[in-house]
């Protein structure tokens, strides 16, 4: 379909909606939310009749429009899609469509808009694609391709590209925003704000989205939560630097009231075209909902469960070998905790840091992914044995992009580290960051992790990256270039070569625990490592919103020592268990020191891992909204509806003595349920002289509840001691 006469134009896809005009020189988005139904039933004059704006006092003279690609052109103030220059000139953008293509499949579901664009000013050749898929999630992809002959006053300069942002507009109606921020540790603190006049504005700087990463922003109704109100939300699928934005302007944007967006944070100078030359930009997915936060997760997860490369097999049962030994590796002590491991029930094993090239800390071998024989004599092939005799899977540990200065590969190649010419800055985390874009560092790594796949048939891999890139330039034969996009686009090609070559071998990313999670690096791996921190009150509360974007069977979320490593905090074994239940479990914990009673307890949790893992990875996430912070309930509902698991989590006391009244979200309150509180992991400690008394008989053994009661009216819950939670499981027994 070519540009033509104007029209509208729609994409339907699970109750959601996105209705683009189709005009001169720029189309404009209708709307974008809940599913109004066929625009050709007159809806979509209806929408193009009202999606005129008032004529303002000491304002342009025509209508202000908010363009699929938002330009100074149209009368829009604010933030612009395209920024940059062709040597100080071509600053002011002028896409005029030159064609578009809608696809929509044969039952109507979901679709493909696409528009392109040719831009005398810049000489730039623009496509913006929508896609909407079948759970409602719209992804967005933006591309720029220079081409002189589009201008000759400005083509042959070559056009420095400062930024390409998808942006959206929503309406009034959303006064709230949320996003997150963080640290070591502490990733994906919730922060909230009111939605006012000005740019927020949230841009990373680390070479990766970091622990402080926006993650998700969410704009939406006043005082929506995890269960209710109208949102609108997205996500940047991209490892490198990331720029979200929300923007409101006293004059509006056309018909709405402010937009959001996001792109790729570029360095200046880091894309610049010259005839011919392409830029593509990462996909943003944008998400509406009108069931709070968890309906966005909803929609994203589906969108993820349903990708063909998406783990089909259970989740295997993992130990991790730092928290247990670190750098101590004796083949003696990693034998006796991997027979440890195999009788609690443990599926894979992972070798952490330590294995290679004098590797005894932290101080020296990164970069010399060779196994140190000064260690392991034999190679790792005594303990591949040992762990492949008892059934379970073998993984080991790498730090591709990182390098230490005392190492083999630093001594021989020291133009291979990322930085200026000028001399290295700081080393953080003794360390340095290997620019893995040049050819022949990118060829060695490859070369080396394959050939340790190939001798030890690695099933698993856990890719680390412990440190911000800063001052981050490739030291190239004309000079210093910026080099955190080349560095990002080398990793995604390093994986994909890699699982090409291995199409079963599965990789977890880590980056310092949290510090690199989105859906661009989730493309290429098959699990996150939510935080280094193993302790159950804080990853309870990184993992609950770690689940807004990331399903669970892809969270890897381990038992760690009664006393934490990252936080000195001590707790009981039954409330690790049930903080590392509800993903993708795994240990840290040293299994050859615990007491049998501890192995007992551990040994029900494995087996209680494995009856409820068809529940917990392919469920529906759920949140209660509670007023009271130091209480949580969130909980895994099948999509049939037939069978639930709620945890009740304490963190720390509150002023309240009990907690009244609390639903129990994504029940269907027309049913009838058979409740039971499961105490396999350990009865937790409460506050108070004795339970509500459906508690009581729930723990004797199971009873019988509505629906409406459990999710309508709610429940009085027990009042635990801090740092304690408890499991609920429940069946629906009719409709």
């Amino acid at each position: 379909m070519h540009s033509g006469a104007e029209a509208v134009l729609a994409l339907r896809a699970g109750g959601a909606a996105f209705i683009v005009e189709v005009r001169h020189p720029t189309p404009r988005v209708l709307h974008w939310g809940a599913d109004l139904g066929d625009p050709a039933d007159g809806r979509g004059d209806d929408l193009r009749l009202t999606a005129e704006p008032a004529v303002l006092n000491n304002s342009p003279d025509r209508p202000r429009v908010l363009s699929v690609w938002p330009n100074a052109y149209d009368g829009w103030s604010g933030t612009t899609a395209q920024a940059g220059n062709a040597l100080g000139q071509a600053t002011t953008p002028r896409p005029v469509l030159d064609s578009h293509h809608l696809d929509v499949p044969a039952d109507g579901i979901g679709g493909r808009l696409t528009f392109r664009f040719l831009d005398q000013v810049t000489a730039l050749r623009s496509t913006i694609t929508y896609e909407l898929d079948r759970f409602g999630v719209l992804a967005v992809s933006m591309s720029v391709q220079r081409d002189a002959a589009l201008n000759a006053a400005t083509g042959a300069t070559p056009y420095t590209l400062d930024g390409l942002l998808a942006l959206l507009p929503v309406p009034e109606r959303a006064t709230d925003l949320l996003d997150f921020t963080g640290k070591w540790c502490r990733e994906r603190a919730a922060q909230r704000t009111r939605f006012g006049f000005g740019t927020h504005l949230r841009a990373t700087h680390r070479g990766k989205p970091g622990h402080d990463s926006p993650y998700l922003l969410v704009a939406g109704t006043e005082a929506f939560g995890f269960g209710h109100g109208e949102v609108w939300a997205m996500h940047l699928a991209w490892s490198g630097e990331q720029r979200y934005l929300a923007e409101r302007l006293p004059e509006a944007a056309g018909a709405f009231a402010a937009v959001i967006g996001a792109g790729e944070a570029l360095h200046s100078g880091e894309v610049i075209l010259t005839d011919g030359d392409r830029y593509d930009a990462p996909t943003v997915l944008f998400t509406w909902s009108d069931a709070g936060t968890d309906g966005v997760a909803d929609r994203l997860h589906r969108r993820l469960r349903d990708r063909p490369h998406h783990p089909a097999t259970p989740r295997p049962l993992v130990l991790n070998t730092w928290e247990a030994v670190y750098f101590d590796h004796d083949l003696d002590r990693l034998t006796r905790l991997a027979e440890r491991a195999a009788e609690v029930g443990v599926e894979r094993i992972v070798l952490d840091d330590g294995w290679f090239h004098r590797r005894r800390d932290d101080t020296s071998g990164l970069g010399d992914w060779h196994v140190d024989r000064d260690v392991w004599p034999d190679g790792l092939d005594p303990f591949v044995k040992v762990v492949r005799a008892h059934g379970m899977q073998f993984g080991l540990w790498f730090e591709p992009e990182m390098v230490n200065l005392d190492s083999q590969l630093a001594r021989r190649h020291p133009d291979w580290i990322l930085g200026p010419r000028a001399g290295l800055g700081p080393s953080a985390r003794q360390q340095y960051v290997l620019d893995i874009a040049r050819p022949e560092a990118y060829a060695y790594l490859l070369a080396q992790i394959d050939a340790l796949v190939r001798e030890y048939s690695i099933d698993y891999l856990k890719w680390d990256h412990n440190r911000d890139l800063l001052e981050a330039v490739s030291r190239q034969p004309d000079g210093d270039r910026p080099g955190v996009r080349r560095q990002t686009l080398a990793l995604y090609r390093l994986l994909d070569e890699l699982r090409a070559r291995h199409p079963d071998l599965e990789i977890e990313t880590c980056s310092g625990g949290g510090g690199r999670i989105d859906l661009g690096i989730l493309d290429r791996t098959d699990r996150v490592w939510a935080s280094d921190c193993n302790d159950p009150v804080e990853r309870v509360q990184i993992e609950r919103w770690t689940r807004a974007l990331v399903p669970p069977e892809l969270i890897g979320s381990h038992l760690g020592a009664a006393r934490a490593h990252t936080t000195s905090r001590t707790t009981d074994l039954s409330f690790r268990l049930i903080a590392s239940l509800t993903a993708h479990a795994g240990i840290e914990q040293d299994l050859t020191a615990a007491t049998a009673g501890e192995l007992a307890a551990i040994t029900a949790w494995s087996r209680l891992y494995r009856e409820l893992r068809p529940l917990l990875h392919t469920g529906r996430i759920v949140n209660a909204d509670l007023a009271d912070d130091a209480t949580a309930l969130h909980g895994t509902v099948a999509h049939d509806g037939s069978r639930a698991l709620f945890t009740w989590v304490r963190f720390h006391t509150s002023p309240a003595g009990q907690s009244g009244r609390v639903r129990f979200p994504g029940l269907d309150p027309t049913a009838r349920y058979r409740v039971a509180v499961r105490e396999e992991l350990g009865a937790a400690s409460r506050h108070q002289g004795r339970d509500p008394e459906w508690i009581t008989r729930a723990t004797r053994g199971p009873i019988e509840l509505s629906g409406a009661v459990l999710a309508t009216a709610g429940v009085p819950m027990p009042t635990l001691n801090p740092q304690q939670a408890m499991l609920f499981d429940l069946e629906r027994i009719t409709r």
